[in-house]
């Protein structure tokens, strides 16, 4: 450790001097902003933020090895500036890692502990980082950023949420199994691989799970089948907001996870994508009573997260604590870490975890206009990114339709999943709900529009869309909850048999029922995101709370997409049939205006004639591509029909809003490449003719132009 030369009285700004490597620092009292460490000119300026700290000393130690360095201890008269503890230090060449020693009052909401040393909520990377899986011995400190990193200058696609099609992914869970070819397999390079086979699906953008610094293996679960304890896969469990997850990089160590991070971000948008990213706000891995302290705990517990009078953690999250959002320091925090994300590394939007926590207040009372979420809202530099909530927590808050973000904010709706699934498991009461989900949910967004719903049929909270089809129950024993975990309402239907199967019969009626759900996302109102994978029907073994397995429960088995190249090509067909068509991703929500045709014109099995009774397992409607509600753009007309019952049924066709005739463009009950076809390659089908619509089935029409 470093001792100290001199620590006499100030003289020119100088606190005094200590020993380091064989050199002296130069420690001044230095400037209470920005926060987190800065390089200046000769030296680095480090700020805190601590309220009701004794004690706060600087600790800088060995990158390598954890060894402390020099240990400064922070003047209270000289080195702090209301609640910002600052120091100035000059000498530091060369790599080094640094935290804070804090001491303070006990019992109660407070948790000092001053044998820690705490993370920089601030910092943007973290030392000691080690490839996925290995645990490191020396404990992960924050690191300075470079002065000179490049800067980059790509554009961001600024693709309008009406065109957006967003596709779900784990960064490691994408290229983890050695059969996805990658060049380093789990990692943000190995994602930018993978590009151009997105690009080819078709989608807009990726929604990535966390990818903040989080340690996978802080998991308490032992598998009972291998008797291995398994690892925390997903990271909602976060360590440090504003470091990229070091196992993501092919080089974990110092600052190249940043950089790699910011050359993917690069890589999609040279390619036309968007990078959105799922944060989580909500809690951190420091957990309840008894869990670690990396940083906030150690800091100022009662200024970070929600305690009652006894110092007690709420647990709005499940996980055992919840950030105390809506305090203004850290909300300042939160609204820096998202802007970092924008300026640095040109992020696209955010997926925000159990955003409802966001409307809590200190005592977890829920606001009306939550000042982090009016922030976020209003923030200039966010403009143009998207912003999605989670609109739940996991206390019983649900406000899909009704979170209080306003027109900035869209939603994952989860009354558009439910209902869609119940629709085509064949459940009674849901035709009218089909209709409501389909226009963009108007009962749910009246004030907003359609694009305020992000509509989903599956999500890595659950099965994947393989799995809906496939298994009435969940199978979560490898968890080692004893299938405590994962919900138990999914909503799903195994088609005749659980799980794997070689009957004929049920595996046609899974591949027609998986189409009917993905058709069904494609032609709804708002904005679909798909689950990475489900595009070849990818499998957890009915795991529907597959958090914490990283191996081939979760691992993207690339084998699939050849094996379901025919199911891949049906969603391609899909997703390039809604982005051909502007009556599927209208702005506004369907109406019909005094003296004009109506957007939408229902119909049953006859023309005319929908049945939305609690029996009835069909639906039929036409667009009129005339009204498709953007300026100076005529579209075809578009026929869809839906048959949830299980014979089929004959389906008059009607006219065509605009009299224009009729082809076929998808049957889900016809095999590859039968099931949907490109622009105008589909029969002509007349009208006030039937047509059979198997049982389970669904069938698009679209006019000529």
């Amino acid at each position: 450790m470093a001792t100290m030369i001199d620590h006499g009285p100030v003289r020119n700004g100088t606190l005094g001097s200590y020993r380091y490597r064989e050199h002296e620092l130069t420690v001044t009292r230095g400037e209470p902003l920005p926060l987190g460490a800065n390089r200046t000119q000769g030296g680095v300026n480090f700020v805190l933020i601590c309220r009701h700290a004794h004690s706060v000393s600087l600790v800088l130690c060995e990158i390598c090895n954890g060894s402390i360095l020099a240990e400064i201890p922070l003047d209270p008269r000289l080195n702090r500036t209301g609640d910002h503890w600052h120091v100035r230090v000059e000498g530091l060449n060369g790599d080094f890692c640094y935290g804070y020693r804090v001491d303070g009052p006990k019992g109660g909401p407070h948790r000092y502990d001053p044998s820690k040393i705490l993370i920089d909520p601030a910092c943007r990377a973290l030392s000691c980082g080690t490839a996925w899986g290995q645990t490191g011995t020396t404990p992960r400190l924050s690191l300075t950023m470079p002065s000179d990193y490049d800067r980059i200058n790509d554009l961001h696609p600024r693709i309008p949420l009406e065109d957006s099609i967003l596709y779900e992914l784990h960064v490691r869970g994408f290229t983890a199994n050695p059969n996805s070819g990658a060049r380093h397999p789990g990692t943000f390079a190995a994602l930018s691989e993978k590009i151009a086979y997105l690009k080819d699906l078709g989608i807009t953008g990726v929604e990535l799970l966390p990818i903040d610094e989080f340690d996978e293996n802080d998991c308490p679960f032992v598998n009972p089948y291998t008797g291995q304890r398994n690892r925390n896969f997903w990271g909602y469990n976060t360590i440090a907001y504003a470091a990229p997850k070091a196992a993501y990089a092919s080089n974990p160590e110092r600052t190249a996870p940043w950089e790699e991070f910011r050359r993917m971000v690069r890589a999609f948008h040279d390619a036309g994508l968007e990078v959105v990213l799922d944060v989580v706000f909500n809690h951190t891995a420091e957990g309840g009573e008894g869990g670690p302290t990396y940083s906030f705990r150690g800091l100022d517990n009662e200024l970070y997260y929600l305690v009652d009078e006894q110092g007690r953690y709420h647990n709005f999250t499940g996980c055992g604590n919840t950030v105390n959002s809506n305090h203004p320091v850290v909300r300042n925090l939160i609204l820096a870490c998202l802007r970092n994300l924008v300026a640095e590394s040109h992020v696209d939007g955010f997926r925000f975890d159990l955003a409802s926590v966001l409307g809590r207040d200190k005592k977890g009372n829920v606001l009306i206009e939550p000042p982090v979420v009016e922030m976020i809202s209003e923030d200039p530099l966010l403009r143009d990114t998207k912003l999605i909530a989670e609109p739940w927590d996991a206390a019983g808050l649900y406000q899909v339709g009704s979170f209080p973000g306003g027109a900035r904010w869209s939603e994952w709706n989860g009354h558009y999943r439910d209902d869609v699934r119940r629709f085509w498991k064949g459940d009674c009461g849901q035709v009218d709900l089909l209709a409501t989900r389909l226009c963009g949910s108007q009962d749910l967004y009246a004030d907003r529009g359609p694009l305020h719903s992000v509509n989903l049929i599956t999500c890595h909270d659950g099965f994947t869309l393989h799995d809906l089809v496939s298994y009435n129950q969940k199978h979560n024993l490898a968890n080692g909850e004893d299938n405590r975990d994962g919900h138990n309402d999914n909503a799903s239907w195994n088609c005749g048999a659980e799980g794997p199967t070689e009957d004929s019969a049920v595996l046609s009626l899974r591949a027609r029922q998986a189409r009917n759900l993905i058709a069904t996302l494609m032609v709804s109102q708002g904005v679909p995101m798909i689950l990475g994978g489900d595009e070849f029907l990818r499998t957890q073994g009915g795991n529907n709370n597959a958090w914490c397995q990283d191996n081939e429960t979760s691992w993207v088995d690339w084998s699939l997409l050849e094996e379901h190249a025919d199911f891949h090509r049906f969603v391609k067909q899909m997703i390039a049939l809604r982005k051909r068509h502007p009556a599927l991703r209208r702005r506004t929500f369907l109406k019909r205006a005094a003296g004009f045709p109506p957007d939408v014109v229902w119909h049953g099995v006859r023309p005319g004639e929908p049945d939305f009774g609690y029996d009835s397992h069909t639906l039929a409607l036409a667009l009129d591509g005339r009204r498709c509600d953007r300026p100076g753009v005529i579209d075809r007309d578009i026929y869809i029909a839906f048959n949830a019952y299980w014979q089929p049924l004959s389906f008059t066709i009607p006219a065509s809003p605009s009299g224009r005739p009729w082809r076929r463009a998808v049957d889900t009950s016809l095999p590859s490449p039968d099931d949907a076809v490109g622009l105008d390659e589909g029969p002509i089908v007349p009208i006030m003719k039937p047509y059979r619509v198997t049982g389970r089935s669904m069938v698009i029409l679209v006019s000529e132009e």
